[in-house]
């Protein structure tokens, strides 16, 4: 299996879907003001909520530097040699303002490619070479102060909490590289160059330190690239929105059905292109019931849902029988609307789940306690849109917060819902 981009994908991705959710949660109801005339009261529920009028993301592009060496293989292993690609991708999911010269952040670094060890077993008097990798990432969680030096460019210092996870390599049952995942200092530093009030572009510099107890070496990173700060909707464009009349359905109850007969091409083509994860284990067919409630709607095509499912799976190597228990935020983008339907594509990130089980067709996916993801297209039609159908693809894994990430796959998966 191809590891460089496999099921394994971020914790923080996963914590920024429930960060979103508790923000809205606690401050969706200080957006609608009961006092207020009907008409005002439905155009500022459509306002962003004003710790999402806050918030930021950041996307940066780099250079990963981290000396693995002999040092990690365990006794008895002979590094022949060590490849240690570079390209790094480092990620803000989450930065909130907190005061004008203090934010916090949700951040999450890795390798684009994973590092490679080609050693052999000492006991085998140069036995077999073999290839295997390392999977490493770090999340954080971090305060950043920053220096105004103009309008344009802006300085900063970073500091927190660093959490290193690392998948290392077994063979033939024998600890060839530990699996590790502990946390340790982040530190870092940068500056902005703010092209208008929403874009800035970046540099930074990165450095998650060792700890003496594991044999993890530093980790430094280097990169460039952008920050995209959120702001409120302009008064226009929500009063525009309330004279077209959209309909926002406020929940609505589904049944789903998963089948593999048409394979997992579409599983395996957003994962190709990097908009969606894989998994070792695989799902043959299942069955899905689903509540979901819509708790907040943009001017027109941004809503945000939060919902709940339980399902039953059957799986494809094995035949194995396991259920699941997920909350789940829900990112909806809502398009072309018409007097017919209102068609909407969706994506769930990091919805908190309970597996039955956590050895699914002989694949260790860590523990118990995992994350439903799923991307896919509906809508909602009837003159009320009332009755709602959709098609997705979805996807199990604990975003590498245990050294064991497998993943499950599920298939194509039909639904039928009704509103009310």
């Amino acid at each position: 299996m191809d590891r460089a981009f496999s099921s394994n994908k971020p914790f923080c991705i996963k914590v920024l879907g429930i960060s979103a959710l508790i923000f809205l949660l606690n401050i969706q109801s200080l957006s609608i003001l009961h006092s207020q005339p009907f008409k005002d009261s439905v155009i500022q529920s459509r306002q962003l909520p004003l710790a999402v009028q806050r918030s930021y993301f950041e996307v940066n592009l780099g250079y990963v530097g981290y000396p693995f060496s002999q040092e990690q293989l365990k006794p008895g292993y002979e590094m022949e040699s060590v490849t240690i690609p570079r390209p790094a991708v480092r990620l803000v999911l989450m930065g909130l303002k907190i005061t004008p010269h203090l934010n916090a952040q949700l951040t999450y670094m890795r390798p684009i490619w994973w590092v490679n060890y080609k050693f052999r077993n000492t006991a085998d008097n140069g036995g077999e070479l073999k290839s295997r990798t390392v999977w490493m990432n770090v999340a954080g969680l971090t305060l950043q102060p920053t220096l105004p030096l103009s309008n344009k460019i802006t300085l900063y210092a970073e500091g927190g909490v660093g959490i290193v996870t690392r998948h290392g390599i077994k063979e033939e049952e024998q600890v060839v590289v530990d699996d590790l995942n502990f946390a340790t200092t982040a530190l870092g530093a940068g500056i902005f160059y703010n092209i208008n009030k929403s874009w800035a572009l970046s540099a930074s510099y990165s450095y998650a330190a060792s700890v003496k107890s594991n044999d993890q070496p530093p980790v430094s990173y280097f990169g460039t690239g952008f920050r995209y700060s959120l702001a409120p909707f302009q008064q226009e464009r929500l009063e525009k929105s309330y004279q077209k009349g959209y309909i926002y359905p406020r929940q609505w109850l589904s049944f789903s059905f998963s089948t593999n007969s048409l394979g997992y091409g579409v599983n395996d083509f957003f994962k190709r292109i990097y908009l969606f994860w894989g998994g070792s284990a695989e799902v043959d067919h299942g069955y899905v019931v689903s509540y979901q409630r819509n708790l907040f709607n943009g001017p027109k095509v941004f809503s945000f849902d939060l919902g709940a499912n339980f399902s039953w799976w059957n799986t494809n190597a094995m035949d194995q029988n396991i259920w699941a228990v997920s909350l789940y935020p829900v990112f909806r983008f809502n398009f072309l609307r018409n007097k017919y339907f209102d068609p909407y594509f969706f994506y769930i990130l990091g919805g908190p789940t309970y597996l039955s089980q956590s050895y699914i067709d002989g694949n260790d996916t860590g523990r118990r306690f995992t994350f439903y993801d799923a991307l896919g297209t509906g809508l909602f039609f009837g003159q009320k849109r009332q009755y709602n159908a959709e098609l997705r693809i979805a996807h199990y894994s604990n975003g590498n917060i245990f050294p064991m990430n497998c993943g499950v796959k599920i298939p194509l998966t039909f639904s039928l819902g009704y509103a009310f």
